[in-house]
């Protein structure tokens, strides 16, 4: 075995390697309160030794389980104190614990120490281990990280933060040892653990609390916002002063003003809520601090990491993908190939009998009154004895009625070779082994489960698939437990979820009928049947049944005996579960082969007295005793200084769960603790099993005086790279390993490697180990293909010949055979969690976490450790049960420490680390975590944790490349490549406006102001407008006449009131309605530049109001017309206290006008004069004006008028906001230019009733109709649920020719097809439903009209769009994207695709900004001093090659062109334009361009509580905002799900996650999302958020 690089010691002393050590003299484990207490009482007095134990259980349960509340604990121990120690007279109680004795050196060491040695898990513990982690931890503390806290409502912390600290107490005075010292300060010093950050935490969580319950705060904000969300108002998102002295604007992309000469340079910002002094802007430092945070995070996320690994995953795009380089340094294994390893022969013995039903047939009637098994109940009394004699007949029994009594005779329910189920509690191992043994001889197959308490159990579903799929139909159970079983109110055991029907029969002898007195079961020799089904939940939770035949669960019990030495009459003190594993084969099965007496312990009495187990083997002399290392470390902490323990007739201790590597701990205190009270060193015996290969080794009980068993201490580095290796360069980061015996009697044994073919490993090299013997399970029921993997496995050496003619069963056990043949297991496959390419056991990460001081956060033994796959790669995730009485300082502090320890010991990452309240975790039935269902209600978003720290960008080591940028070619290339690939330059045009012919009178007017003369004279009473109110009967309408008489009167008053000249600008405040179309054109009467501003609301001034008075300033505004309600609310207090009243421009209401006309009507000179301002706020939150002239105003509304066929016969439906873009020019400028009737629908009736515009749309049997995307929303939303009463109304859309949505946005292709689905059954046509596109350039490119091809759908690929690239796919994938085209192109507009740097022209399928040459372009930015460089960029843009004279606009918007096969009305193949996103949206991060949509509808998918999202990028950082529809314990789930998904689609790491209440997240009228604003918000802190996580 030289090859083996394996360090192998002789006994190591027990301060090493993992063992650990208790002082020598053990004394009684007080909790500190029960120390406290004594200590106080009078000398001499005597403590009943009956209330230090009851304290000391009461204390167990505490801090052990998390069974019990914190005020349940405090209550049970004020009534225990209470009795023992009663008040004195007149003395505080509180008082009387505060004062205490003065604690000398000596006796407060020995309080430590008693202290430590109570609250600590021995499974876990190892005091090497916790060393290293102390280590790490120091290291960390030089570094003084500063780790950002998250932010919590204060309806969800449930303490604050600092309150909960107490200095250290007198007890921690003295001269504790080093080690112990350094463990007692380690709380104290916790707070200083993070260098800085904790006062950075401490000052943070303070402001937090102070800004989120100050008087009209944030909550006053948040409700602020909801208003202005409900009434569709635009949020104030422009800086502006009200120093009038000194007008100035921006390009119109974003307004600032210079403080006049000697004033103080003092800007007022727009109030977000009631925000405070802020500037926004990249590098610009924000006075807040959530931005104070958020550079916390960036400068940890600064500090270097591990190296990221040399593999990239293949993303589609190799040039982007480094190539894979093997490490040359990895541990490789380097030993010669293992060989197999043989077990001794077993013995044939003469009286072993020929199976087990005849070896109770035997012990029934030769010994009937031989004891078989003890029962005891909750007090530790027997409750009654089971002989062989009554288990032979009471077997017999249950046989004879399975057989015979169940159904009828010609068709029994139950026949030889059925499966049935046995449902009994742990508590009654009676009822089960009389149930069992009575399958064995009816020849039924028996699948014993866990009793299931509830209809929606943990993992009940799927033991209902087992039973469903084993065919079980009758289940079998006590009479105690069918009474406990939960009833409906008939009194019938319902259907537990996912289980077959089943028939509950019940065991007990007097429910069953006698046997005849000639029946008697047929006893066979053993044979291939199957004897009982035992079932197993693997790793993602999913339970197999692992078949045992009668021959294997023989021969199983012949190898237990010999490797036992079992003897006849042998007493066995069994702590186990006997229904399944270590604690069926040898309490059940074993044990009745060799007539033994069986003392049984139930989990309920192990809860109330955990030393019971050890006064059952005093009291009984017993041999014998089979646990857990969990029982011996409960055995320890309720250990009591009794003088009648006495363990010397124990001649061996089976550790079941020995093949952990951390049960050594518990082994060795054990051992230390009771070698004083008889037991023997040699005693202790680990073993290791599995479901399928039964007991795989036992350790042999040595003989006294014998060599003790070897320990391998190894490298935990190596370990993880699958490698044996003493460690040597890392001294601390150790796994101490025992060995768990040799290979089992009549078995042979090998290891073979974890992935591909099943290959020997070699002798230094970690693998799984396989096992050849009879004593195995045979088969996955019903399952063979699965079957084969695991139960007939031939290993093959290097050259490749199997190794035996005999298959191998998988054991599931990864490990090693070291030197002399003794086995050696390192962990579990199930454990097992592979991390960028190294392996870590679950079971290591816990005792890292627990290593970690001070423990009394978190309950010790409810701490999950599991992996899931984000990103092509595992990842881990830690969950933990949070103590009710820490503080999230506390709990934050130890999650920070826990990370530094994991990362620093195990060189690996955690992702998500969670603290979920008590008691929540899911529980299996012996009360332990089930693993597999706590990791689905995580994924699910169903966990519902207080805290979690996210850590993706210390542990995802695996995103691709960051792209960089190539050097751009020149324009003669491009032109080139694109021909020589056959690829044409992506242009395409509408019709030619000149080459229409129509008879449209309107075409020889040069000004809207003439056409409506022109209309008022030959058409006077044909009616223009129609507007309708939230009931859906008419408000008003008007005539051509009227509109013209109207528009006459102002003009007169603009005049004469407003002394206004030729081209002043003037502000039309106005709701929408008659009175905003009359003033326009009243204005252009009188030859002013009107400017349509949406007025403030009346509940929302503070954030309204000044966003109107912006763009009254900007626009250079000389006077304001607006209603009489609007001007007095310009003037109110509560304006005041918004902006600066006195600054108004003179107010002119017109709901009065005078009955006189103008003298005469302005007639313009030059049609390329400006005829109106269009002013909007863009997504990104700037404010634009563009000008319009008449020449572009009139050609806009023929291009409207040719592709939409609208004629003075034609009635049109807009459900629009008409204040801006093309909403405003079909509310207010088409009807006039063409003569149809429009019927106008304010969007903010909707909110009174939902069904307004549909129902209008069907009154008035409208064909074609205009809304925006909120417009739709609300109606999907609102509607849903109404189709049916709808239709039965008489709602009708199937007249509607054309349903178009007005946006300046990519097209929402879910929610028109939602609508059109929707909507369907009313009569609406998919194809009906369309989108226009327009921006503020162009302000309609595209608009679907009456006789164009249908709307088209493509896919394209994701990840090619980040690097602008296009990659189509025919049908849909994970990993694409929908798109429709915008519709047809305008008449009169052309447009090409084009490089946004180059300036160059693109090919068909390439992705560029989209430039547009019309008529109706815009004429410019109307700006103060206006920047011509961005105005010649924006508006008068010229292709850097192929046609140059042709001047363009761009849009600032980024699609591509594609020919369709579709033909036009021309006849010519359609091309179709699709819009990506806009260039000033998009995100650069990582070399790659993201849109925000992509993402936002990435992350609404992942849970249904998320009803809207919103991204934005803050210093490099992802910052994702969700508004969460749910309760507020829902916040915390969300965070590992977003960052999960954006993670695996999109490929980026989030940096902030903020959880807010719905309609926080702010919208313009068009129903597009106010990113920029929301930044602005979040960044000074008013957006009341339910959570914000800051990942690391």
């Amino acid at each position: 075995m030289s090859a083996l690089n394996f360090h192998i010691r002789s006994k190591v002393p027990l301060f090493l390697g993992g063992s650990y050590s208790l002082p020598r003299c053990h004394p009684l484990h007080f909790s500190p309160s029960a120390s406290e207490l004594l200590r106080s009482r009078r000398l001499g007095e005597h403590i009943p030794l009956s209330f230090a134990i009851c304290l000391s259980d009461l204390q167990l349960v505490r801090s052990e389980r998390g069974d019990i509340t914190q005020k349940g604990y405090e209550k049970k121990r004020s009534k225990l104190i209470g009795a023992y120690f009663p008040q004195t007279q007149g003395m505080d109680p509180a008082m009387g614990q505060e004062r205490r004795t003065p604690v000398t050196p000596s006796s407060s060491s020995r309080y430590n120490r008693r202290r430590s040695s109570g609250s600590r898990d021995e499974r876990y513990r190892s005091d090497v281990h916790t060393e290293a982690v102390q280590a790490a931890l120091a290291k960390h503390k030089e570094r003084k990280m500063a780790v950002p806290m998250p932010s919590k409502r204060r309806s969800l912390v449930v303490q604050t933060s600092m309150d909960a600290y107490t200095p250290p107490g007198d007890e921690e005075v003295g001269t504790p040892s080093s080690r112990e010292g350094s463990i007692v300060m380690e709380h104290w010093i916790s707070r200083a653990i993070q260098g800085t950050s904790s006062t950075t935490t401490t000052s943070s969580t303070a402001s937090s609390s102070s800004s989120s319950t100050r008087s009209g705060g944030s909550g006053a904000a948040g409700g602020r916002l909801a208003d202005v969300l409900n009434h569709s108002a635009p949020p104030d998102v422009t800086s502006y002063t009200n120093n009038t002295s000194n007008t100035s604007a921006t390009d119109g992309i974003q307004v600032e003003r210079a403080p006049g000469p000697g004033s103080a340079a003092l800007r007022q910002t727009p109030k977000y809520g009631n925000a405070e002094l802020m500037e926004t802007g990249d590098g610009v430092p924000v006075s807040s601090r959530v931005s104070a945070k958020i550079q916390q995070l960036v400068n940890t996320l600064k500090r270097p990491k591990r190296p990221p690994l040399r593999e990239f995953f293949v993303d589609d795009f190799e040039e982007l993908l480094e190539v894979q380089q093997p490490d040359p340094n990895l541990p490789k294994a380097e030993g010669a190939q293992m060989v197999t390893m043989c077990g001794e022969q077993l013995g044939v013995v003469t009286n072993w009998p020929p199976s087990l039903e005849a070896a109770l047939q035997r012990w029934g009637t030769i010994s009937p009154k031989a004891p078989c098994l003890t029962i005891m109940d909750t007090n530790g009394k027997p409750l009654y004895v089971l002989t062989y004699g009554k288990l032979w007949s009471r077997s017999v029994k249950v046989a004879y009625n399975l057989l015979h009594k169940l159904g009828t005779k010609q068709e029994p329910l139950v026949r030889p070779g059925d499966r049935v189920a046995l449902v009994f509690p742990n508590n009654d191992p009676g009822a089960f082994m009389t149930a069992f043994y009575g399958c064995l001889l009816a020849e039924v197959v028996p699948v014993p489960i866990e009793v299931p308490l509830t209809r929606k159990d943990a993992g009940s579903q799927q033991i209902g698939f087992l039973l469903g799929s084993c065919g079980v139909t009758v289940a079998l159970t006590s009479d105690a437990c069918h009474k406990g079983l939960p009833k409906s109110p008939t009194g019938e055991i319902p259907q537990f979820k996912g289980w077959p029907k089943v028939l509950w029969f019940v065991t007990e002898s007097k429910h069953l009928s006698k046997p005849p007195r000639d029946w008697f079961p047929q006893i066979k020799d053993a044979n291939q049947d199957t004897a009982y089904i035992e079932y197993k939940t693997c790793k993602d939770g999913g339970v197999l049944g692992v078949t045992v035949t009668r021959v294997a669960m023989l021969t199983h019990c012949q190898a237990l005996t010999q490797s036992c030495s079992y003897t006849e009459a042998e007493t066995i003190v069994n702590v186990l579960d006997f229904k399944k594993d270590v604690g069926l084969w040898h309490a059940i099965l074993t044990s009745v082969m060799n007539m033994m007496h069986v003392i049984s312990i139930p989990y309920a009495l192990m809860k109330v007295n955990p030393l019971s187990w050890i006064q059952k083997v005093c009291q009984y002399k017993a041999r014998v005793a089979c646990v857990k290392s969990r029982d011996m470390h409960w055995a320890l902490v309720a250990h009591r200084d009794q003088r009648d323990v006495n363990l010397s007739s124990l001649r061996m201790l089976v550790v079941a769960d020995g093949s952990n590597p951390w049960s050594i701990s518990s082994c060795d205190a054990f051992l230390n603790v009771f070698q004083t009270k008889g037991l023997k060193p040699e005693v202790i015996c680990p073993c290791a099993s599995s479901t399928e290969a039964l007991t795989v080794a036992i350790r042999r009980p040595l003989e006294e005086g014998s060599t003790p068993p070897n320990r391998g201490v190894l490298s935990m580095q190596g370990l993880s790279h699958g490698v044996i290796r003493v460690d040597s360069e890392e001294k601390l980061s150790v796994l101490t390993l025992q060995d768990v015996g040799s290979v089992m009697p009549g078995g042979m044994m090998c290891v073979v490697k974890l992935e591909g073919v099943p290959q020997l490993c070699k002798t230094d090299e970690i693998g799984e180990v396989c096992v050849c013997t009879v004593a195995t399970g045979s088969s996955y029921y019903g399952l063979a293909g699965m079957t084969k993997n695991t139960f007939e496995v031939f290993p093959v050496s290097n050259n490749g010949t199997p190794v035996s003619e005999c298959p191998f069963t998988r054991t599931g056990l990864l490990g090693f055979i070291g030197p002399a043949g003794l086995i050696f297991v390192a962990g579990k496959m199930d454990g097992l969690m592979v991390v960028g390419g190294r392996r870590h056991n679950a079971d290591d990460i816990v005792a890292t976490a627990l290593a970690v001081e001070p423990m009394k956060f978190v309950y010790r033994g409810r701490i999950a450790v599991f992996s899931i796959t984000v990103l092509h790669d595992e990842r881990i995730v830690v969950v933990a049960e949070q103590r009710p009485d820490s503080t999230e300082e506390d709990s934050f502090q130890w999650m920070s420490r826990v990370l530094q320890a994991i990362d620093s010991i195990h060189q690996v990452g955690v992702y998500c680390l969670a603290l979920v309240p008590s008691n929540t975790l899911p529980k299996t039935p012996l009360g332990g975590i089930h693993l597999s269902e706590t990791k689905q209600l995580f994924l699910e978003g169903a966990l519902h944790p207080c805290n979690v720290l996210m850590c993706p960008h210390t542990c995802v080591t695996n995103l691709p490349k960051p792209r960089q940028k190539q050097p751009e070619i020149g324009p003669a290339s491009v032109m080139v490549g694109n021909l020589v690939s056959g690829k044409r330059i992506a242009q395409a045009s509408g019709r030619d406006l000149g080459q229409i012919e129509d008879n449209d009178q309107a075409r020889k007017f040069l000004f809207l102001s003439e056409v409506l003369q022109w209309r008022a004279q030959s058409t006077p009473e044909h009616v223009l407008y129609t507007l309708l109110n939230s009931r859906g009967t008419i408000a008003s309408s008007l005539t051509c006449v009227q509109l013209h008489k109207r528009a006459e009167k102002i003009a007169a008053v603009l005049a004469e009131r407003g002394h206004l000249q030729d081209g002043d600008h003037v502000a039309l405040v106005y709701p929408p309605g008659m009175d905003l179309i009359a003033a326009f054109y009243g204005c252009l009467y009188a030859g002013c530049v009107p400017i349509t501003v949406r007025p403030p609301h009346p509940q929302n001034i503070s954030t309204t109001l000044p966003t109107v008075k912006m763009i009254v300033e900007v626009s250079r505004s000389v006077c304001v017309m607006t209603s009489q309600v609007i001007s007095k609310l310009l003037r109110s207090k509560e304006a005041s206290a918004a902006v600066d009243v006195r600054t108004w421009p003179p107010v002119i209401d017109t709901d009065d006008l005078p009955k006189k006309k103008p003298p005469l009507l302005y007639k313009p000179s030059d049609p390329d004069t400006l005829a109106y301002l269009d002013f909007s706020v863009s997504t990104t939150g700037m404010l634009a004006g563009v000008k319009m002239s008449h020449t572009a105003t009139s050609a806009f509304c023929r291009s409207i008028k040719l592709q939409c066929e609208l004629y003075p016969s034609r009635e049109v439906a807009i459900c629009l906001d008409p204040y801006c873009g093309l909403g405003f020019v079909l509310w207010c400028l088409c009807s006039v230019y063409s003569g149809h009737q429009s019927i106008l629908i304010p969007p903010s009736e909707l909110e009174a009733n939902p069904a307004l515009w549909l129902s209008a749309v069907s009154q008035y049997k409208v064909r074609d109709t205009f809304c925006s995307y909120s417009v739709m929303e609300l109606c999907t939303k609102g509607l849903g649920l109404q189709t049916d009463s709808l239709k039965a109304r008489g709602l009708d859309l199937s007249r509607v020719r054309t349903c178009v949505v007005v946006a300046e946005e990519r097209p929402r292709i879910a929610l028109t097809q939602s609508f059109s689905k929707l909507f369907k059954d009313l009569g609406l046509h998919p194809r009906a439903v369309s989108t226009s596109f327009g921006c503020r350039v162009n302000l309609a490119i595209c608009l679907q009209g009456t006789s164009g091809p249908d709307p088209t759908t493509v896919f394209v690929d994701m990840r090619a769009l980040r690097h602008d690239r296009i990659i189509l796919y025919q049908c849909g994938s994970n990993l694409s994207l929908l798109y429709s085209f915008d519709e047809q192109i305008l008449p009169g507009v052309r447009i090409i695709i084009a490089n946004p740097e180059t300036k160059g022209p693109m090919g068909e399928s390439h992705l560029g900004e989209i430039w547009v040459h019309s008529s109706h372009n815009a004429s410019g930015y109307f700006t103060v001093y206006g920047d011509e460089m961005l105005q010649s960029d924006h508006f008068s843009s010229r292709l850097s090659f192929g046609d140059t004279q042709t001047v363009w606009a761009r849009t600032g918007y980024l699609g591509f062109l594609r020919r369709t096969e579709l033909t036009d009305a021309s006849g010519e193949r359609h091309d179709a334009l699709y819009v990506v996103g806009a260039l000033e949206e998009a995100m650069e991060l990582r070399g790659m361009r993201y849109h925000p949509i992509d993402i936002e509808t990435s992350v609404i998918r992942t849970h249904k509580s998320i009803t809207e999202c919103a991204v934005f990028t803050w210093t490099n950082l992802l910052v994702v905002v969700v508004e969460l529809d749910g309760s507020e314990q829902e916040a915390l789930d969300l965070v590992p799900l977003v960052t999960n998904v954006v993670l695996e689609e999109h490929y980026l790491i989030v940096g902030v996650v903020v959880v807010v209440d719905i309609g926080v997240i702010p919208i313009n009228s068009r129903g597009e999302k106010q990113r920029m604003h929301l930044r602005d918000g979040f960044l000074a802190d008013q957006l009341d958020p339910i959570y914000v996580a800051y990942n690391m």
